[in-house]
Parts: C-alpha cells; structure tokens; sequence
C-alpha cells in the first residue's frame, strides 16, 4: 500500500499565502493527526487534502497516481432518482457501525454533541471513501463525548482499514489515539513522525512556545503534558528570582 502524497503544495486565501511547498506523506490505513498553534495553516491543510481548497502549485496524489477527489452517494445517482437498494444497504450500515441505528429517525437538532459528531462521520463512511478528513472533531464536546467519537475513529481505523486524518488541538488526546503527528507552525512542518518522535519538549518549544514537562502514559506507552507554561512566563520568572 502506497501513500497519500502532498507534493511541494501552495494554498492562499487571495493574496495572503498561509501555506508554501508543503510536502507531507500521510500513511494510508493509519490515524494521522495535525497540530499546531492557531493559524498555523491546520485545517487550510486539510481543506487542500479534501479539495475544499484549491492548490495555487503543487498536486496531492493517492497511491502515487489517482489524484484525490470527492465522493458521495449523490454523484452515484442519475438525474434525481431515488436512492437505491444498494444505497440504502451502505447507509445502514454506516449508521449501524456509528451506532446510530436505533435513533435513525431522530432530528439532528435533538441529538447530543457526541450524536452529532458520529452523524458526519457515518456520513463520510456512506461516501464509501477509504480516507476520512476531520477538522477538530472533538470541539466543544465534553471529556466523554471526546474519547467515544476518538474511540469510534480508532475502531474504524483497525476494524476496517479507514484512514484518518484529522486536526486536533488536545496533544494528548492527539498523542494518545495517532500513530502519525505532523506539527506545523505558520504553514511549514516542523516535525512529522510517531507520537513519541513528536511529542517532546524540543517540538513543543518550537511549535507553541511552552516549556512542557513530558511523561510516559502508563496506559498507551506515548508521551502525555502534565504540566507545561509559557516560555516567556518562565524566563520573566528566573529574572525575578536572580534580581
């Protein structure tokens, strides 16, 4: 298996360039998780990836020659017709993986935060696409609802080879549940790898400006924050204690 391939990409809104010659491999049949400090180019890096966005340069290929395009149930159809038996076959079982089955009916209006998020991805699943793009999935959701919609993606992700790319600003949530970081920092990749490659106090300086303490989770063996401050905090700190 061959990978999702972004080669020397150029994204801009209008005249403001937030990403230059980005090039990243993204492992297909793993989770890969984007972090970064606010504006760094996140989730303008996944909008080019699920072609949201137009790339002024470069190309995003997968499998080294099918260029990435989007997919639905809709383009499937001619015309307006109505949706077929196979259609219905997919949907089913996109809601019945989500465990959405038995509130299928329900409005989205009505559902919980954790409904809700498990809703678009069964809608992703229904597209029948291998590659799942999600932008901060675990937003304004609760502690609980955060780990059962990361959980689902995890199943996916073992259960049926999806791959998964998303942006998350939680690192220990992003340490805990990807096998492949990408930190960014103002457009550029400032480091790519494991967890365990990733999630240091070098990166960590480099990328948000905090001084963190790292230790090992005792449950997953990655790295996890524990305590972390502001590199500026820290050295306005030292000066009053030397004056």
């Amino acid at each position: 298996m061959k990978d999702y391939m972004i080669n020397q990409v150029d994204v801009a809104y209008g005249d403001l360039k937030i990403i230059e010659q980005l090039t990243l491999e993204i492992p297909l049949g793993k989770i890969t998780t984007i972090i970064g400090p606010n504006g760094c180019g996140k989730s303008t890096l996944l909008k080019a990836m699920g072609r949201i966005m137009k790339t002024q340069k470069g190309s995003i290929y997968l499998d080294g020659a099918e260029e990435v395009v989007s997919y639905g149930r809709y383009p499937y159809q001619k015309g307006l017709g109505k949706l077929k038996e196979e259609d219905k076959k997919i949907i089913d079982w996109a809601l019945e993986v989500t465990k959405l089955a038995s509130i299928r009916n329900h409005l989205v209006d009505n559902l919980s935060g954790g409904q809700r998020q498990r809703v678009w991805i069964a809608l992703a699943l229904a597209q029948q696409t291998d590659i799942i793009l999600l932008d901060e999935p675990t937003t304004y959701l609760d502690m609980a609802y955060q780990l059962e919609v990361l959980e689902l993606l995890e199943d996916l992700n073992r259960e049926y080879g999806c791959t998964i790319v998303m942006v998350l600003h939680d690192l220990n949530l992003a340490s805990r549940y990807a096998d492949f970081l990408v930190a960014l920092k103002q457009g550029e990749i400032i480091c790519s790898g494991t967890p365990n490659e990733v999630i240091t106090k070098e990166t960590i300086r480099k990328v948000y400006d905090i001084d963190a303490d790292i230790i090992t989770d005792s449950r997953t063996n990655k790295p996890i924050l524990v305590s972390y401050q502001l590199l500026n905090k820290k050295n306005s700190d030292k000066k009053r204690v030397a004056s």
